[in-house]
């Protein structure tokens, strides 16, 4: 035990990350810590995260988040997949669906088996071999483990929900276990003399907050770890164009898709979420190639139902935080930086982030150890989260306008480089580490974006033309079945998590 334990956390700012991080901390330090949220009503929240990938399902689970009751309070719905429309080319479509891909067979993933198909014109689609994609598409869901006996699981799924509702879920869940929210805006930091470290937070009204650890979840402004002490924002600029995000609110119409969609536009693409009592609906541009003025009218002329209230502007730059960790400061959320909400991965870095400090809880000392493997492992995850975005932009066949002609001269990241390097000569998909996006997350992306190996593994060619037709029949008939017995996603949500009316 140590002889001088972090006994006060100060989180600055509220929002989804705000009280996810202190929920995470009360559940797991108990009553030994004092946790206070310090958040002003007079300062919005960005709050326009609404999809989320299977990973937060962890995070409810350890919270003893109940799923039905979350989808209730936040009129959420299922998610099963991303659509990419007119990204590879126009009039071109492609799922990233979450899950396995297919059936690994002896010391070989399942695409080397699929690639040693891909001669004959008539062999099946990569994504009939996808318990989420063909469940998306027919907009179908349910809970299953696995297809009776078979090795095959059963859809892996997240969320599309109100991302302020969730928050405000957080803060009651961390109220409950003791954690005080103290209202008012900070207009000084205050730091000790001695070594630069933070000593308290002085609030409009005079009032000095004290504590050992703070967590800046003050999202773009980073108010402690950049304002107060100085840890610049690494510019991804290079890499990721986009600059600029409109959200706008509109009617539900038509089905209840169990997927995201992400429609690329002429300077970037829109997004859209379909929530049980409203569709969320965003555009991410580039303010180089096109005005607000324009984003906006393009944003509006292709809701699906009309608008609810006026879209709303924010500007980003895409980076990440030199030093998210500095001295008894950690940043969280959108304070370590941000890679645009491309494949819903903003909630999830909170996730990693606050679980991350959990394992490195440091005492008074701040060993630097802790601090140097912190911040080594949350930019591992950034950049390898960037790859990942970056793929989408950079292998894309449209050169229609000057954003795509544009996207088509972006730098590689060394790292992505030899990533696609062994894909095209081999079909082969390495993961990295704890790398947050599988092995079958690429293969969609890759080959959604029209990369194609050269060859497939000699191994492959151990079945006989007979052996392989059965091998993948079998697996597209349990699929096929297996989703056919499943309800629709509307018939699903109004027997276990239906929304109260609005």
């Amino acid at each position: 035990m140590s002889e001088l334990p972090v006994k006060r956390v100060i989180v600055v700012g509220g929002g989804t990350a705000g009280w996810l991080s202190a929920a995470v901390l009360a559940r797991a330090m108990g009553p030994n810590l004092q946790i206070r949220v310090v958040e002003s009503d007079a300062i919005g929240i960005v709050g326009v995260g609404e999809a989320t990938i299977p990973q937060i399902r962890n995070v409810n689970r350890f919270l003893g988040i109940d799923e039905d009751a979350m989808l209730r309070a936040t009129g959420g719905t299922f998610k099963l997949a991303i659509e990419f429309n007119d990204w590879l080319r126009v009039g071109h479509s492609y799922m990233h669906a979450f899950g396995e891909v297919g059936l690994p067979l002896g010391p070989l993933p399942f695409q080397q088996y699929w690639l040693r198909t891909q001669s004959d014109p008539a062999a099946a689609d990569l994504w009939t071999y996808s318990m989420n994609a063909v469940a998306a598409r027919a907009h179908r869901i349910a809970r299953l483990d696995r297809v009776g006996s078979s090795p095959i699981a059963g859809p892996k799924y997240a969320f599309h929900f109100d991302a302020a509702r969730y928050g405000r879920m957080l803060r009651e869940y961390a109220e409950q276990r003791g954690t005080q929210r103290i209202e008012g805006r900070i207009v000084d930091v205050h730091l000790r003399g001695t070594d630069g470290y933070i000593e308290s937070v002085q609030l409009e009204s005079g009032q000095r907050i004290e504590g050992d650890l703070f967590i800046d979840c003050s999202g773009f402004q980073g108010l402690l770890i950049e304002q107060a002490l100085g840890s610049p924002l690494e510019d991804w600029r290079q890499w990721l164009p986009c600059d600029s995000a409109l959200a706008v609110q509109s009617v539900t119409q038509g089905p209840l898709r169990p997927y995201t969609q992400a429609n690329a536009r002429p300077a970037g693409w829109q997004w859209r979420i379909p929530l049980q009592h409203r569709t969320g609906n965003g555009h991410v541009y580039c303010s180089h190639y096109m005005s607000d003025d324009e984003a906006t009218a393009l944003l509006l002329a292709n809701l699906e139902g009309p608008a609810i209230g006026e879209p709303r502007l924010f500007r980003f730059r895409a980076g990440v935080r030199r030093e998210p960790w500095l001295r008894n400061c950690v940043a969280i959320g959108l304070a370590v930086g941000f890679l645009e909400p491309l494949e819903s991965t903003a909630i999830h870095l909170v996730q990693s982030g606050v679980s991350r400090l959990l394992a490195l809880f440091p005492d008074r000392t701040f060993d630097a150890a802790l601090i140097g493997e912190y911040n080594r492992k949350v930019r591992e995850e950034h950049e390898q989260v960037r790859d990942f975005l970056v793929l989408h932009y950079l292998a894309s066949e449209r050169r229609d306008t000057s954003f795509w002609r544009g996207c088509a001269e972006l730098p590689v990241p060394q790292s992505l480089q030899q990533k696609l390097a062994i894909f095209r000569a081999t079909g082969q998909i390495f993961r990295e580490g704890e790398e947050l996006f599988t092995e079958q997350s690429w293969l969609q992306v890759m080959l959604g974006q029209g990369i194609r190996p050269r060859r497939y593994h000699p191994v492959a060619d151990n079945l006989s033309t007979e052996q392989l037709a059965e091998f993948l029949g079998n697996i597209r008939t349990l699929i096929r079945g297996a989703v056919d017995r499943m309800p629709s996603q509307e018939k699903f949500i109004a027997e276990h998590c239906a929304a109260a009316p609005p």
